[in-house]
């Protein structure tokens, strides 16, 4: 069905039953070879654009984020030669690509022209691989699969749609790779990804999926495809924000964490829920009525409360001399401002650092509209950081860490009840506070449901970062 190895793998049209079919197995395992060799030759290329990152950027200030993107290219360009490039081809009869055959495979790999020699699976075109039928054929004529040992081509299978012939899951290389054993890691599932699997792994971005089934019925595979569909398809948003996959333990981690390589997807982040909630030491463990109350969400409220009742309203004015200057701001206007940055609803440290800029702001005007013109940077940082101005915002917005908020709600029956008042109830609140007060914060015997607690405040306070996409796996754990 192919043409000589040098062509690319579409606008190639051949016969779908072929005479010989030892002589098409050959010709698909000389496609193979130069498609490989096709790939290292794009990695040379990529490896040697890397290497002269500096000279290609023009300065060292550019090269380091130039080349942190061309090594995570080199990194997506590596071949497994135990993995095979293609693993299906289609042969198109009707419809806009009729006359093409493409070659379907984990990533995407062209010739030294730029001519596709395997299209990528989660590619708009390869969707008709694993979606077209003899009742909707998406113009698709023949589909091959192939079978691998290894890295090795060692069969192919044909159906003919356009003459209503359909294997389906009757296709002996489709059973074979399903029921092949597994041992080591994770591997991919792209050769034998079913309708209502590829359903879910190309649904919108914005759309949240939870996937339930049976052990073995290839939840995490599905996360972990949908996952690299979506860094796909929506590269430049998603590179931004990132991809995160939480799983149970280190050791389900390492299970999986070959699989999105082997797609040629490298920059998504992997952990564990203990290591995301890592700003305290866990020391103890809290009895279970314990801790499903401190993970009860009206414990989001007691937060969120407790914190922003550190705010007070300002009770006298800013005054002090610069120079020959005294620069004062009335008790009214400090008010406005704290308003101001509260009805902004920002984070509360945020709120804190834009309260100092409006206050010097004001200083600033005064200058200004005494003739003194425009103060300099440094004027401005040294009123920020000068006495007055710093002694009004711990009086009126005072700095606290996620991990004194926590700490203080749990050992001061006051603060807690002043936070909890019409949410927990007294009973719930004495469960809350520790038997003993630790000496501090450092040596506080914070349990994982406390680091639970500081990570919410930690939301609170600061703007954490967060993820574009995120696939939770033994969710249910």
């Amino acid at each position: 069905m192919t043409t000589p190895t040098s062509s690319p793998s579409a606008h190639r049209t051949a016969p779908a039953h072929p005479a010989d079919p030892a002589a098409e197995l050959a010709r698909e395992r000389a496609h193979l070879e130069a498609s490989r060799a096709a790939l290292r030759r794009m990695r040379e290329r990529a490896h040697a654009l890397y290497r002269s990152g500096e000279e290609v950027a023009g300065d060292a200030y550019s090269a380091e984020p130039l080349g942190t993107a061309l090594w995570r290219r080199v990194l997506e360009l590596a071949d497994d030669p135990d993995t095979p490039l293609f693993f299906g081809k289609l042969t198109f009869g009707s419809g806009d690509h009729a006359g093409e055959v493409h070659h379907i495979g984990r990533r995407h790999v062209t010739d030294d022209a730029g001519d596709p020699m395997v299209l990528d699976w989660r590619a708009p075109l390869s969707r008709a691989f694993y979606r077209a039928r003899v009742a909707d054929p998406m113009g698709v004529a023949v589909r091959r699969r192939f079978g691998f040992a290894g890295g090795v081509l060692t069969s192919f299978e044909d159906e003919r749609l356009d003459r209503g012939e359909e294997l389906g899951t009757a296709s002996r290389i489709l059973i074979d790779e399903i029921e092949r054993p597994r041992v080591g890691p994770m591997r991919d599932i792209v050769a034998t990804i079913q309708p209502d699997q590829d359903d879910l792994v190309r649904a919108d971005l914005d759309t949240s999926l939870c996937v339930q089934g049976a052990p073995g019925t290839g939840k995490t595979a599905v996360g972990l495809h949908r996952a690299a569909y979506l860094l796909y398809a929506h590269r430049d948003r998603l590179r931004r924000s990132g991809v995160l996959v939480v799983g149970p333990n280190r050791a389900f981690l390492r299970y999986i964490a070959a699989v999105l390589p082997a797609l040629g997807e490298v920059d998504v982040q992997q952990s564990t829920v203990d290591e995301l909630l890592d700003r305290v030491p866990v020391r103890a463990e809290d009895p279970p009525e314990v801790a499903a109350l401190k993970h009860d969400a009206r414990m989001a409220t007691v937060l969120h409360r407790a914190l922003w009742r550190r705010v007070r309203e300002p009770a006298e004015p800013i005054g002090f001399r610069d120079g020959a200057q005294r620069l004062r701001i009335r008790t009214e206007a400090l008010r406005r401002l704290v308003e101001e940055v509260r009805r902004d609803e920002v984070p509360y440290l945020t709120g804190r650092e834009r309260l100092r800029t409006r206050v010097v702001g004001l200083l600033q005007r005064q200058v200004e509209l005494r003739g003194g013109g425009s103060p300099g940077d440094a004027w401005l940082r040294r009123m920020a950081r000068s006495r007055p101005v710093t002694a009004f915002l711990d009086a009126t917005w005072p700095a606290v860490t996620p991990e004194e908020l926590v700490f203080r709600l749990l050992t001061d029956p006051r603060e807690l009840a002043a936070a909890a008042d019409g949410v927990l109830e007294p009973e719930e609140q004495r469960l809350l506070r520790w038997p003993v007060r630790p000496r501090s914060v450092r040596t506080a015997p914070w349990s994982a449901a406390d680091a639970v607690l500081v990570d919410e405040a930690a939301g609170l306070m600061e703007r954490l970062p967060s993820y574009g996409h995120v696939v939770v796996d033994e969710a249910q754990d």
